[in-house]
């Protein structure tokens, strides 16, 4: 609907201009200019005709454009929003944030070969972390973050689904 008053609006900017021209013998009438007597003329009613076969076109183009779809795969990589299991993040202790990051993103990969490729461990100052994953939806994640629980129960409290940015490649 919005693309059918975005061409509404402006097959009405391209078509004012030429009527709103105030032909010569009606400028002697008192018009002070085109909108105002366009406004008293139509009573605030502005009346644009479009031809049917534009407006064919303008409502095809308003009825095939898909609502919520999936995002278009392109072959190769594809970034998108979905979302990550975060399994660490801590600010303390600062001279072993970055090994005991990775070591959590290891120990997973070494129990869960199928995240290998997925584990992402980065530092956002003065804090590290370390996500796994690329999930599409928040229910894929949270089925995921279930069997990383129940496999590292020394670390469960910390764990959780968060949204990111996700890399899929087709």
């Amino acid at each position: 609907m919005k693309k059918l008053i975005l061409s509404l609006t402006i097959a009405a900017g391209i078509m004012l201009p030429a009527v709103a021209q105030t032909p010569p013998d009606k400028e002697e009438e008192g018009a002070s200019n085109a909108v105002e007597r366009i406004s008293v003329e139509s009573m605030g009613n502005v009346v644009i005709d479009i031809p049917d076969n534009i407006l064919q076109n303008i409502l095809k183009e308003e009825q095939a454009a898909p609502k919520h779809s999936e995002p278009v795969l392109r072959p190769g990589i594809n970034k998108m929003s979905g979302y990550r299991i975060q399994v660490f993040s801590d600010g303390h202790n600062q001279h072993s944030l970055e090994s005991r990051a990775r070591a959590r993103g290891n120990a997973i990969v070494a129990k869960f070969p199928k995240y290998r490729g997925q584990v992402y461990s980065y530092s956002s100052s003065p804090n590290w972390y370390t996500r796994v994953g690329n999930f599409r939806s928040s229910s894929e994640a949270s089925a995921a973050l279930s069997e990383l629980k129940r496999a590292f129960p020394q670390f469960a409290a910390e764990m959780r689904v968060v949204k990111s940015q996700i890399v899929v490649i087709k």
